[in-house]
């Protein structure tokens, strides 16, 4: 449209331009007195007139001309004004919308708890292999016990673990009938001490606990990078576990290892938590026994933890203060998950509690009833998925150990259990040794 009005505009300037030459070729033709051409006869009489009317006539012309060249400029001007008032702004490419702002992944130390295993090393090799980014994941070494040759190990590692040690190697003043309890006392001043320096002195805002016995999953470090915002924004949980209790490979679907899944019973064991727990913690942090105390209603306040199907750590440290009889028993057979799991990919909103109480509890209240005893004899193979319900404290260990999973209660609360329901798989079908329907909360007596 503008370069048509521009093309219109030179053709009436020069149709102009042309009217005006012609207009004054008929000026020029039709003068009279002075301007009149004079005669033949006239000039030829007077020679010198003739060349006055000649520079006469010329001086004309080039007023005219004059006139002429100032009509083209006017006409110049005014083509440029008509052409910057009529310019069509150029177009801004627009700005593509922005999305929200992403903040970038939380930095979450991993915490090494370490005494007198230089075993370490098998522990800190798994870390180191698998972690994704230094930065985001640093790895603390804090030593107990003053242990030269694990000290060797952990400084062998240089820059790439932070090497931190408890100071207080003094002994620990306990009751006469603790004395053999004497190690659970040191855990638990080492545990304080360390996680004082996580939070207080590095001032970390989150942080995973490992013991120094731990071999970690491929997937070790995405799983805690998936559920730290979960555990960020939802009150009702307190921490994230890589441990399942009920982990043996007979009692998992090894088919899906993305399954995650809400506990009331602490586990340990490789577990995520956040500064503000530990703030909470720090001024009753007790003597000895932490992770039994962590267990206790007045800690867990109602709140659960997010555990795995499979777990996400293992343990090889048949050495430790128990004197490997529960790990003989017991945790040398828990499954260690091998397949890596995109967690950061998934949709992880069916953890929130108001969504997985809904689901989760339809899915075991829709289970049929099935007895223990038939489970056992696997009757009613049809039935993919099955309910066992127990009424109390005795009925509840007998069908746990008739089934295989663990039957030791903590303050009433079963490991692994959720609202009292602990999901596991019983010769390939899904299990759930569930309380009745009504049931309205734990009994601490059940201990």
């Amino acid at each position: 449209m503008l370069k048509k009005q521009s093309a219109g505009l030179v053709l009436w300037g020069a149709i102009l331009f042309v009217a005006w030459n012609i207009l004054l070729l008929l000026f020029f033709w039709s003068r009279s007195g002075p301007g009149r051409l004079p005669s033949d006869s006239a000039l030829d009489d007077d020679p010198a007139g003739l060349t006055r009317e000649v520079m006469r006539l010329a001086q004309d012309a080039e007023v005219e001309l004059e006139r002429q060249r100032r009509l083209l400029e006017q006409i110049k001007k005014h083509r440029v004004r008509w052409g910057r008032g009529r310019r069509v702004p150029t177009a801004v490419p627009p700005v593509p919308p922005r999305g929200p702002a992403t903040s970038p992944p939380a930095v979450i130390p991993i915490l090494v708890i370490a005494c007198d295993r230089s075993t370490v090393r098998r522990c800190l090799d798994k870390l180191l292999h698998y972690r994704p980014s230094a930065d985001r994941f640093p790895i603390i070494v804090s030593q107990d016990c003053g242990h030269e040759e694990t000290a060797q190990v952990i400084a062998s590692y240089g820059p790439a673990v932070t090497h931190i040690r408890q100071p207080d190697l003094s002994a620990i003043a306990v009751p006469p009938d603790h004395r053999k309890f004497q190690g659970y006392y040191r855990i638990a001043r080492h545990y304080r001490w360390a996680l004082g320096q996580v939070f207080h002195r590095f001032k970390f805002p989150a942080a995973v606990v490992v013991e120094d016995d731990l071999e970690v999953a491929p997937d070790f470090f995405e799983y805690f990078q998936a559920t730290y915002p979960l555990l960020r924004a939802d009150p009702s949980l307190w921490c994230v576990s890589a441990w399942n209790d009920n982990g043996k490979e007979q009692m998992v679907d090894s088919s899906r290892p993305e399954l995650l899944y809400r506990t009331d019973f602490f586990p340990g064991l490789g577990w995520l938590l956040l500064a503000e727990l530990w703030a909470e913690l720090e001024p009753k942090w007790p003597k000895a026994f932490w992770d039994d105390w962590m267990r206790r209603p007045e800690q867990r306040q109602g709140r659960a933890c997010l555990r795995p199907e499979i777990s996400r750590t293992m343990t090889f440290g048949r050495k430790g203060v128990s004197h490997g009889q529960f790990f003989d028993q017991h945790l040398k057979f828990i499954k260690l998950n091998q397949h890596f799991v995109p967690f950061t990919q998934l949709d992880l909103s069916y953890l929130q509690r108001e969504a997985y109480d809904r689901d989760f509890l339809a899915r075991v209240y829709g289970a049929p009833l099935l007895q223990v005893e038939k489970v056992r004899t696997s009757e009613r193979n049809d039935l993919g998925e099955v309910r066992v319900q127990y009424t109390g404290r005795d009925s509840f260990k007998a069908f746990a150990k008739a089934l295989g999973v663990m039957d030791d209660l903590k303050s009433g609360v079963p490991r692994a259990g959720y609202r009292g329901i602990v999901s596991f798989l019983f010769r390939g079908r899904r299990v759930h040794l569930a309380p009745p329907q009504t049931w309205d909360g734990y009994d601490p007596s059940w201990n």
